[in-house]
Parts: C-alpha cells; sequence; structure tokens
C-alpha cells in the first residue's frame, strides 16, 4: 500500500492508495512544529477507528510548506520503514519535466495537479486549483507543466477584506441569490464569488488566446465545487486531483 501525502499552507492530506482506489482520506492542519511521534498518534487513532487493516510500504510527499518536510521524512522511515519520495526533489522522478524558466522551483503541487491532471485528461490543459492561493497551471500537449498564474485564494481575499475593513464581517463565501446585494453580507459575498468567477474566465480567455489552441479547463480545491456551478466556467472537476497526481508520479519512479 502507498501512503500519499499533500501538505499545503492550511491542511495536510493523507491519503491510503491499495493500487486501485484510495481506501481513506484524513485531513489535519498544517502545523510545522508537529512531530513524527504526532503524526503517528494522530494518524494511528483515526486508522482504529474507521477499523483498516494497513500494510503501508511506500510514502510519497508533496510539501509547500517546506518545514514540514523533515518530521514527515521521519514519520516514514520511523513507523512504516521506507523512504519517501519527495516531490520536487532530485531524487523524485516527474514523467514529463517541467519547461520553465531557468533556474525556477516551481511548487510541487502544481508539478502534481500537472501530472494528475495530463493522466486523466491528456494536454492542453488548464488546470485551476482554489486552495490559500488560486493557481493556473498549464498543460502541454505532451503533459508538461510549462508555466501559469498565481492569485490570492478566496479565503485569503475576505480575512484580508475583514481584517482591513474594521466596518466588514468575517463572512463564509457562497453563490449570492443576486449581484446586487441589498445587506453588507451579501454585498461582499457577491462581491467575492462574481470577482473570482470574472477572474477565473479572465485568466483562462487569455492563456487560450496566448496558446491559440483549444484547451480543456479542469478545476479543484476546496471551493471549486462552490465555482463549478459557475456555468461554462469548468470542463471538468477532479476533488482527488494531488492524489492521483502522487500516485501517477509514484508509479513512474517504481517503474523507471
Amino acid at each position: 500500500m502507498l501512503l500519499a501525502i499533500d501538505c499545503g499552507n492550511t491542511n495536510t492530506v493523507f491519503s491510503i492508495w491499495d493500487g486501485e482506489k484510495f481506501l481513506c482520506t484524513l485531513r489535519t492542519s498544517t502545523h510545522h512544529a508537529r512531530t513524527a511521534d504526532a503524526y503517528f498518534t494522530w494518524f494511528s487513532t483515526l486508522i482504529k477507528h474507521y477499523e483498516l487493516e494497513l500494510d503501508i510500504k511506500d510514502v510519497i510527499i508533496s510539501s509547500t510548506v517546506p518545514r514540514v518536510v523533515f518530521n514527515l521524512r521521519v514519520f516514514a522511515d520511523r513507523f512504516f520503514d521506507c523512504r519517501p519520495l519527495v516531490v520536487g526533489k532530485p531524487e523524485c522522478l516527474l514523467p514529463i519535466e517541467p519547461r520553465v524558466d531557468e533556474g525556477t522551483l516551481v511548487g510541487p503541487d502544481r508539478l502534481v495537479n500537472a501530472a494528475g491532471a495530463y493522466d486523466r485528461h491528456g494536454g492542453d490543459l488548464i488546470v485551476v486549483d482554489f486552495g490559500t492561493a488560486t493557481t493556473f497551471d498549464v498543460v502541454a500537449a505532451d503533459g508538461a507543466y510549462i508555466g501559469g498564474v498565481i492569485s490570492p485564494g478566496v479565503n485569503l481575499s475576505l480575512e484580508a477584506l475583514h481584517q482591513a475593513a474594521a466596518a466588514l464581517p468575517h463572512i463564509d463565501i457562497a453563490k449570492p441569490q443576486k449581484v446586487i446585494g441589498t445587506n453588507t453580507v451579501a454585498c461582499m459575498q457577491s462581491g467575492v464569488f462574481w470577482g473570482y468567477v470574472g477572474l477565473v474566465r479572465e485568466v483562462c480567455d487569455r492563456i487560450k488566446a496566448e496558446r491559440d489552441r483549444p484547451m480543456k479547463v479542469i478545476s479543484t480545491g476546496g471551493l471549486a465545487p462552490l465555482f463549478q456551478q459557475s456555468h461554462a466556467l469548468f470542463d471538468a472537476f477532479e476533488d482527488d486531483l494531488t492524489m492521483h497526481g502522487l500516485t501517477v508520479i509514484y508509479d513512474y519512479n517504481k517503474d523507471n
């Protein structure tokens, strides 16, 4: 069995892959000071709760927070007796190397999303990931990551609005019933929701024009289902794209 770990700025996700399907997915907040023992206590408690019999032989990690990688490495070594693959490290091979400016470090999450999306949808893709940041990853016809766009995330924008304007409350994002809000919360929800719909549509249209070819737009990330409600914004939604991408990269390394 494979333990796939995706560590983002807000949450860290653990998924167990048996070679055909994910048996379970566990989520915890990202905290750089969490020790290997603390990870194992949390992990083993939930595994026991779900009454799963596991035989984990391999671990693969994607992390946008470099400080947590050491403890995750120790976690894999100490409790599963394996040296984990870490996306972005030289020993972790990619199916297709990214084509970006020399010396550029591409976020592991973006490489993983590109690999997962290409495996499921082929090339000429725009992958929109609604995470702490809203990212647009461009995948070429041969599956290579060739660049993209980074924008502030939806919740980050809402939090900044709340903190910078004392009179504006903290709100949850939702699709408003009308564009014109008749109270403060409705006005904020409309601005954020339709603002991001406009952002996604405009950025994707400009990428397609620059590439001068048809491209599929794939959405993923925690808030993707909300924006999936907007007509004709995405061609497909993938709720487990990052985890699938980790299995693709793992298989490629295992075969090579």
